[in-house]
This record gives structure tokens, sequence and C-alpha cells, in this order.
């Protein structure tokens, strides 16, 4: 008897809204001024709905658990499959490190209790493992985290908006919007900001790679990219106008800014509420990770099992199917990470949790280049295969839906890691992010080779046995 398909289109819903709407990436995305509701705007129309729509249709015709790595290893071949599943994979450890760093800053911000550098440590690594734990457990177990988690960062980003609404009109604003500072001023320092609102905007084939565990996909995921879609862009928008209106931007820090915007808007009698809200915050970065492993997790155990990663991602529980090679991969490098972190504090990197967050921000960036000339190219070459929800689009207008994305991923990357000025604070932050990159390259294409090498033996090796058993017979 087939096990019972638990997530239904309120679930996916949740889903896509725990999965893309990143609450600790708002303050980043903020911290490009009064203009970032022009990007918002642009990228919503430029970026993100085009986005959801190929993902929508991808998802929908392609339902295999290799997700992303499925979809450009058909179009290009298992080598830039191999690229995409390492990229997308490498990113999720360096989030979990950079988020495992802010965990204890933040619980320091709202309580006031000042943690050692081993205290902080030991917190760090338990978020670590405790995520990782629940990793190896199918995600219809676990729905209750991501939906809970979705009512929190609903919750936090919706009452930092309207309390900044509020106290915009009562007692002004911590900077002024006029028609002048909200246009693109093309300031290349708030150009290397961009990256940080696409990265807002992605997620969506990791509930596209849910479509198992759903009840009616092929009606429940465009509806669910299309609900959730909308929400999110709300939600940000709202929250990034609040942060705003407490904090002068060229005094916003990037990891704590959402959580001190609270306490500025509050004042002293807030208290109460920040560490609700604080505690709100804490639990969804584990939820945000939860949710993006499944994802992760399975384009990993699929590219393995092709031969385009390492083996050890093929390790998986005989129990419930479920993969545990990544998620202890996960776990490890994450770990390593945070016990690099005092010494990088030594080293003057105090702002550790942007230094880890940016370079997962570009090899996640970077998992996506392949993912819309693929699209493109899938149409031309499996043009009969059923599509379950298409994108209505032919011609001109679906190269503008693949191509201006593709771009725009191009562009965001290039202005993350190359430096834009020779000025210290650009040298000092883009150089160490540029060698990251290069060195993230590097090893997956050595990582892939590798493993596609072991195929291409694997293969002669069963052809020589073949023949040696029909030479005896």
């Amino acid at each position: 008897m087939e096990k019972q398909k638990k997530l239904r289109l309120f679930d996916s819903v949740l889903l896509a809204v725990t999965v893309v709407l990143v609450a600790e990436s708002v303050a980043p995305a903020a911290a490009i001024g009064p203009s970032q509701f022009f990007w918002w705007a642009l990228l919503l129309v430029a970026f993100f709905l085009p986005y959801g729509l190929v993902s929508a249709e991808l998802g929908t015709t392609y339902e295999d658990e290799g997700g992303i790595y499925d979809w450009v290893k058909r179009a290009f071949g298992p080598k830039n499959g191999g690229r995409v599943a390492w990229f997308y994979w490498i990113n999720f450890p360096l989030w979990m490190g950079s988020l495992a760093v802010l965990f204890p800053t933040i619980i320091t911000q709202f309580s006031g209790k000042e943690f050692g550098t081993v205290i902080s440590t030991i917190i760090s690594l338990l978020f670590i493992w405790v995520v990782s734990f629940v990793s190896f457990f199918r995600i219809s177990e676990s729905k209750w985290i991501l939906n809970l988690a979705a009512f929190f960062k609903v919750f936090i980003l919706l009452s930092l908006g309207g309390i900044g609404i509020y106290f915009a009109i009562t007692q002004g604003v911590a900077n002024s919007y006029t028609a002048k500072n909200m246009l693109p001023s093309l300031d290349i320092n708030s150009l290397s900001f961009l990256s940080v609102i696409i990265f807002n905007f992605l997620g969506f084939e990791v509930v596209a790679s849910m479509s198992g565990e759903m009840h009616n996909p092929q009606k429940d995921i465009p509806k669910a990219l299309v609900i959730g879609g909308l929400l999110i862009a709300i939600f940000y928008i709202l929250a990034a106008f609040g942060i705003g209106v407490a904090i002068p931007y060229d005094e916003l820090t990037t990891d704590t800014g959402l959580i001190e915007s609270f306490t500025i808007l509050l004042g002293s009698g807030g208290g109460w509420f920040v560490t609700i809200v604080g505690l709100m915050f804490l639990f969804t970065l584990g939820a945000n990770l939860i949710s993006w492993s499944y994802g992760i997790n399975y384009v990993s155990l699929y590219a393995s099992e092709d031969h385009a990663l390492p083996k050890i991602f093929k390790w998986k529980s005989e129990k419930t199917d479920m993969p545990i090679g990544a998620p202890l991969l996960n776990g490890i490098l994450a770990s390593i990470l945070v016990l690099l972190a005092p010494i990088m504090s030594n080293l003057g990197l105090d702002d550790i949790f942007w230094s880890f967050f940016a370079l997962n921000l570009v090899t996640l960036l970077a998992s996506y280049i392949f993912m819309f000339p693929a699209f493109l190219k899938l149409r031309k070459i499996d043009g009969d295969r059923e599509r379950p929800f298409k994108v209505k689009a032919n011609g001109a207008m679906l190269k503008v839906i693949t191509y201006v994305p593709f771009v725009l991923l191009i562009i965001s990357v290039l202005f993350t890691i190359v430096p834009l000025n020779l000025s210290k604070d650009e040298l000092i932050f883009k150089l160490p992010l540029l060698v990251g990159t290069l060195l993230a390259v590097f090893i997956g294409e050595f990582v892939v080779k590798h493993s596609l090498k072991h195929k291409d033996d694997d293969i002669n090796k069963e052809a020589n046995i073949h023949e040696n058993v029909t030479h005896q017979s």
C-alpha cells in the first residue's frame, strides 16, 4: 500500500515561505539604502517572476529528486550537472556556518547576556548538529517545524513593517526618502548588494523537488509559487522599510540589524517583545536550514548516484531512504568554519557572519546560472514531453524570460567578488571572497572530474566482466 502523502497546498505555500523568506538577509538588503525599493521592484519583475515560472515548469515536468542537477544534466551533460550539484551543495555548509556564528550573537543582543569564546562555540556547534540531525528525517515528519517557522517569519517581518509605519507617522524616520534618493544612483557599493536581493528570491526549486510528498504537485506547485511569491515580496519590503525607519543606512550592521531595529523602535518598554521576537528569530534560523537541507541533500544524493559527486553523498538510511552522507558532511564542514571563527576574529575579520554568508551567497548564485539556458534547451530537445505546467511564452518572450535572469545572476556574482575600486575596505572584503570563490571552483572541478572518472572506470569494469563471462560461456 502506497504511503499517504501529507503535503497539501497550504503546507506547500508555507514551505515556499519558509524556504524563500530568509529573515536574516533582510538587513544586508536594507543596507543598500533608499534605492533598495527600486531594486526590489525591478528584480521582482526581472528575476523573481521568470525564475518562479521556470522552476514551476521544470519541477512539474521532471519529477526526479535530482532537481536542478537533473535539469542541467539533461540539457548540458553530466559534467555541467556535476558543477551545478557541487555549487548547490557547498553553499549549504557555508550558510550553516554563518548562521551558527550568528546564533549566540542574537541571544546576546536580546538577552544582554555575554558569552565567552568557548561557550559561543559550543552553542554554535549544538545549533549545527541539531539541524543536521533533523535533516535525517522526511520533510513530512518535520513539517510542523517549517509551518511554525513560516508563521514566525511572517509575524516578525509584519511586526517590523507595521511598527515601522507607526513610528514613521508619529516620530519620523532615521533616513530621508525622496524621489531622488529612492532612484538608483548606480553606485558601485550599492550594486554589490544586489546579489543579496536575488538571494532572497531563491529556493522555489526546493519546493518543486518535494513534489513526491504532495497530494497534487501538478496543481499545487504553481499555486504555491504564485501565492507564496506574492506574500514573500510584501513581507520583505515591509521589513526593509521598518529597518530604514529605525537605523540610518550608513550605521546598519548586516548581521544584527533586524533585532536592533526592534530595540530602537520599541525603546526600553518593549524589552519583552524584543525577547519574543529574538526567540522566534532563532527558531527560524534553524528552520531555514532544515527546509533547504531536503532539496540540497536530495540533489547531492541523486548526483552521487549518477557518479557526478563523490560516493559519500550516496550514503542513505535503509529504513527511511533519506540521505545521511550529505547531512554529515554539512555538519562537519560547518563545524570547521565555526572553529575557525575565533581565528578570523583575531585576524581582524570581525564581521564573520557576512564573510561566510557572502561566500555562501556567491556559490548559491553560481549554481543557478546553468538553470535558465537549460530550461530553454530542454524546450527544444525534449519538447514533446508532457508539461503539466508550461510557461505560456514562445519565441522572443521565452528568450527574455530565460536570459534576463541569467544575465542578472552573472552580474550579481561579479559585483560581489570582484573589487570595484582600490579602497582598503573594498580590497580587505572582496579579495578573500574572490580567493574563496576561485578555490570553490577549482575544488569543484577536481571533485566532479574525479567522480565522473570513477563512473567510466565502473562502466569499463562491468564491460570487462560481461566480456569474460561471455567468453567463458
